[in-house]
């Protein structure tokens, strides 16, 4: 079987094409941690009038050479003043107010003295000093949110400033998630046998759909008995987006899911990539649902997820990556094992606004040293044509978002 080169991987998956998008309508409130499905406009400006910036006294600029002006009135925040500034006199404005009309210009409190029922000018200030002109924050018409964005804090903000109590947003799909392996433990499930072990694939998997906003449909562990795996691939596929699978990928007398997958008549994307974890990573779709099939061995499903799985949950929701690649500098020797792509478990700090990776305390062995993907972890990236990197070497390192 020919292996494909792991950046026409990418390529494939970024070329995908999605033929209806899931939305739905969320409560303003509700929406946090969503993709916008929609683009938010604004329909006034904002401030619609003159505002004062700061508490003061709103004037004629003009008169400010006068040294002393008559306080008229007091204009509080929310209130709607008739009175009008005229030369000679001020009205005493605050912060969020409207301007009065007649007026130019807010004198800080700071800045004068108050003499009864007089300021006197101790330091003039510019025209239009602490005055927010209409639309300051945003004018009618302006583009504030595209479509895409996902949801946060500022963005709630903002739409609840346009008066938007309901929102259009990207359904976060739902990942089925099945391990296969008749030698896999659930948590919990009492062993019986010295060639049973713990599943953790499942767990990790369902721990990564939730930190890269999809819905997690955990399945457990299945055996590898084709029959089984048909049923539950096929039940899987009526009720989620995304079907992922842990095992049964490769060559071996009981690796089923490749052959499920085919007979289900999903159209395969690619099958065998040359990536060091998980080389046999098979995608395939079925209309707008995607099926993916991860090696069994734990640190492999983990990276291959990473790359391939996250990718998929971003773009039913046309969302962007929240994973992305910064270079770094090597503390110690790199030593490339494969000629693959290679996504190497490291160790990344920042130290005076550069990235430094080392290996302390990852281990060399197998695809299933789960263990290698604990502390404060980036996978170090080299494509299939780089070689061993020495002490002070850039490098390209993978961060997890």
């Amino acid at each position: 079987m020919a292996f494909m080169h792991f950046d026409e991987s990418m390529q494939m998956i970024d070329d995908l094409a999605i033929k209806n998008y899931k939305t739905k309508q969320l409560p303003l409130m509700e929406s946090q941690g969503f993709i916008l499905a929609e683009d938010i406009v604004a329909d006034h400006n904002s401030p619609e009038f003159p505002t004062s910036a700061m508490d003061g006294y709103a004037v004629i600029h003009k008169d400010l050479s006068l040294g002393r002006l008559h306080i008229g009135s007091i204009n509080p925040a929310g209130s709607d003043l008739k009175e009008e500034v005229v030369s000679g006199m001020c009205i005493k404005t605050f912060t969020g107010s409207l301007m009065p009309h007649g007026a130019d210009t807010l004198i800080p409190i700071e800045n004068v003295k108050v003499d009864g029922d007089e300021i006197i000018i101790k330091t003039e200030v510019p025209q239009g000093f602490s005055v927010r002109e209409p639309g300051e924050n945003y004018a009618k018409g302006q583009m504030l949110i595209p479509k895409g964005t996902k949801i946060d804090f500022p963005q709630i903000g903002v739409m609840a400033s346009l008066n938007i109590p309901q929102v259009t947003v990207y359904e976060k799909p739902t990942v089925a998630i099945i391990s296969t392996g008749s030698e896999l433990l659930e948590l919990g499930e009492e062993q019986t046998s010295d060639a049973q072990i713990r599943s953790s694939n499942n767990y990790i998997l369902e721990a990564i759909v939730k930190k890269y906003d999809g819905v997690p449909l955990q399945l457990g562990c299945i055996k590898d008995d084709k029959e089984t795996i048909t049923k539950n691939i096929s039940d899987a596929l009526n009720k989620a987006d995304i079907v992922v699978t842990t095992g049964g990928v490769s060559v071996g007398d009981f690796d089923f899911v490749k052959d499920v997958i085919y007979e289900l008549g999903c159209d395969v994307v690619f099958k065998g990539v040359r990536v060091k974890p998980g080389q046999h990573i098979m995608v395939a779709r079925k209309e707008d649902k995607f099926i993916i099939g991860l090696p069994g061995f734990a640190y492999s499903s983990t990276v291959t997820a990473l790359l391939y799985l996250v990718p998929l949950i971003e773009k039913l929701q046309q969302g962007q990556s929240a994973m992305h690649r910064v270079n770094a500098t090597l503390k110690e020797p790199f030593i490339k094992r494969a000629k693959k792509a290679e996504f190497t478990a490291c160790n990344v700090s920042l130290e005076k606004g550069r990235y430094y990776v080392d290996f302390e305390g990852k281990k060399v062995g197998s695809s299933a040293i789960l263990t290698n993907m604990l502390g404060n972890v980036a996978l170090l990236v080299t494509s299939e044509d780089d070689t061993s990197k020495e002490i002070g070497d850039e490098v390209s390192v993978l961060l997890f978002g």
